[in-house]
């Protein structure tokens, strides 16, 4: 019997109520975190159906608007958090692996006060500079402001959300995402559909009471948050009454601590948004120069690939996301216990999962990219090309986001800043001469190039350092490829096939196709994994739902 063969048997055997292994938790967390990320991705994705159709002829004039709000947004959201939620997730697991619990709750409460110190700052930062950022459009000032408003609350809930993490509790942060987007989009589809429907109100209002959902989402998830922190305050005392009460840290060490180690994360969190810095800031430049296309032109060619595809893309990236957040206190609590056998497993079976979800999922979008498109936007030839071209870099996206999270997990966090610069840079020197060459597409392909250079490096140290079993991650690699190229040969030729007889205009007629297709490519995939077996060496007992769900022996 292999190595995994005998762990699967001992998983079978153990007995009821015993405590779950790290793959479990690991399996549990990514699959509350995934859940969550997932479906408020899919919201994110799916009000731009009637808000997109609302703004009529200026829905890409709003769409580049919005875009560029969000895009700088997402800057200040790193600044506001700093980095400290994944921080305290991380040094929250470290105490209570030590039984330190009274020092990890202690951590908590000091941080939250510094947090609301740096959103107030940042608000007032972002509602003050936004006249010099706006280059020189004075439509992105009301909207900056706007969505400065939601960055007193942002810091204050993501550090709720590591604090839970840090327990390996990942529901609430779930939860939380979930209604914070419900709320968010509530109110950008009622503001929007009374100013441009109701009362014929000009495009540039609807965008900004669009940014401003983000302050009342903020508000849902916070309010969620407390609700759990109150229904599981008996269980926090009680294992802080149970603490050691060994180690004698005091506030400022704490809060040194918390700082030292969400530098890495705000700086490696800050990349993906200073890529997409990068493209808002050089491409009409570029195109300027290098094209006759009016600045309208441009905006719209922006639009179509940092927004329209990169909000579905980013769908599937928050799956990578999604098991770094499950990943990051489970290998904290592994290196503090001196345990590299234990590290080295938990990186291997993140790399599996990672595998195991992201191949298909980005080869199944690029496969269904026209459908998709169509569903969300309405047929447009150049942005179903550039979405299937952004589909496939999401598996660069999501390794690397992974891999930088795995190294700070395991202290690796210089390294993870190192390597993180060394896809920029590569993004830097490959976007002039991409963007020049393939306009809309240069900008997605040189992200996803810097990204992929980045996430192999990272892999390639953790290989080094930790000895991963190198056979058994090829091997599963190599299967999940196989199945997931006869996968996309089988969505593709649905969807090349149902086109040939259904109108490819419409947008009903696309929800059919996806049906068929995303269904048809799922069971393929499903069927192949279980009969294979790999899917129960990857997931554990958790297949045989699977495989009893499908009737696969």
């Amino acid at each position: 019997m292999s190595e995994r063969e005998v762990q699967s048997s001992e998983e079978q055997l153990k007995p009821a109520g015993s405590e779950p292994t790290a793959k479990e938790k690991m399996l549990k967390g990514s699959a509350w975190m995934t859940a969550g990320s997932i479906f408020s991705r899919i919201l994110g994705a799916i009000y731009i159906i009637p808000w997109y159709g609302w703004f009529g002829s200026d829905k890409l004039q709003a769409n580049a608007l919005y875009t560029k709000g969000y895009t700088v947004y997402s800057l200040f959201i790193m600044i506001a958090t700093a980095g400290i939620p994944s921080a305290v997730a991380k040094q929250v697991s470290h105490y209570n692996s030590l039984n330190e619990y009274q020092v990890g709750r202690r951590l908590f409460k000091k941080t939250m006060l510094l947090m609301l110190g740096l959103g107030i700052f940042s608000a007032g930062l972002l509602w003050f500079i936004s006249p010099w950022i706006s280059q020189g459009d004075p439509r992105m000032v009301p909207i900056y402001r706007s969505l400065s408003l939601a960055l007193i609350l942002i810091p204050v809930m993501s550090l709720a959300r590591g604090f839970f993490q840090g327990y390996q509790d990942m529901a609430p942060s779930a939860i939380s995402q979930l209604v914070e987007q419900v709320v968010r989009i509530v109110y950008m589809l009622v503001a929007t559909y009374l100013i441009m429907k109701v009362f014929n109100g000009h495009y540039e209002l609807g965008v900004v009471h669009s940014t401003l959902g983000a302050f009342f989402g903020a508000i849902g998830g916070i309010i969620l948050l407390v609700f759990y922190y109150l229904k599981k305050r008996t269980w926090f005392d009680n294992l802080a009454d149970s603490s050691a009460n060994v180690l004698s840290v005091s506030d400022g060490e704490l809060i040194k601590e918390v700082i030292y180690q969400s530098i890495p994360f705000i700086f490696v969190s800050i990349s993906m948004t200073l890529y997409n810095l990068f493209d808002q800031y050089t491409f009409q430049p570029i195109m300027q120069k290098v094209t006759n296309f009016t600045l309208d032109s441009i905006n719209a060619q922006y639009a179509l690939f940092a927004g329209n595809a990169n909000k579905l893309v980013m769908i599937i990236v928050s799956l990578a996301i999604a098991m770094a957040s499950t990943a990051i206190p489970l290998l904290s609590e592994f290196v503090t216990k001196g345990d590299q056998e234990g590290t080295r497993d938990q990186i291997t079976d993140t790399l599996e999962l990672f595998f195991f979800i992201m191949l298909p999922a980005s080869l199944g979008m690029a496969a269904v990219a026209r459908p998709l498109y169509v569903l969300f936007y309405s047929y447009e030839h150049l942005g179903i090309y550039i979405m299937s071209v952004s589909a496939y870099t999401a598996l660069a996206l999501g390794l690397f986001s992974l891999m930088a999270s795995v190294l700070q997990g395991v202290y690796r966090n210089k390294i993870a800043i190192k390597y993180t610069v060394v896809g920029l840079v590569i993004k830097l020197i490959l976007q002039v001469p991409l963007t020049v060459w393939l306009h809309g597409y240069g900008p997605v392909i040189a992200t996803g190039i810097g990204t992929a250079c980045s996430g192999i490096l990272m892999v390639r140290y953790v290989y080094y350092e930790f000895g991963l079993d190198l056979d058994r991650l090829l091997k599963r690699f190599n299967q999940v490829t196989v199945f997931s190229l006869i996968m996309f040969a089988v969505v593709l030729a649905i969807v090349f096939g149902l086109g040939l007889v259904l109108n490819k205009y419409s947008r009903f007629m696309a929800v059919l196709v996806l049906l068929l297709a995303v269904g048809g490519g799922a069971y393929v995939y499903a069927w192949l994994t279980l009969k294979t077996r790999v899917a129960d060496k990857i997931l554990g007992s958790r297949a045989g739902s699977l495989r009893r769900l499908l009737h696969v022996k």
